[in-house]
């Protein structure tokens, strides 16, 4: 599937409109940065993931706010994710599909 994401990109972005579209992807955990273990995934061979609910959500993401409720303590995957990069706007462009 092609996404066109001209059309997203004139919105301006703000991770108070994006409704927290990064916070579907998986997060591996690379450094400590003080994540709380309730929000840890860990696999067999020990990988750590940010924990993913079933409906696909980051487990630390308020559902009402769409807002981190550990901003202080995410892991440097989110840290470094910029906001209106190439990979926010198109996983935005992702989710306004995959909404419609």
């Amino acid at each position: 599937m092609t996404i066109n994401i001209k059309n997203e990109s004139k919105v301006a972005v703000s991770c108070s409109n994006c409704r927290a579209s990064c916070c579907r992807l998986e997060v591996m955990i690379l450094s400590d940065t003080g994540v709380p273990e309730v929000h840890i995934s860990r696999d067999k061979w020990g990988a750590e993931t940010m924990l993913r609910l079933d409906d696909g959500w980051c487990s630390a993401i308020d559902r009402e706010t769409f807002m981190c409720s550990i901003y202080e303590n995410r892991p440097l995957i989110c840290r470094e994710f910029e906001l209106g990069s190439f990979e926010c706007i198109n996983e935005r462009a992702v989710q306004v599909v995959a909404s419609c």
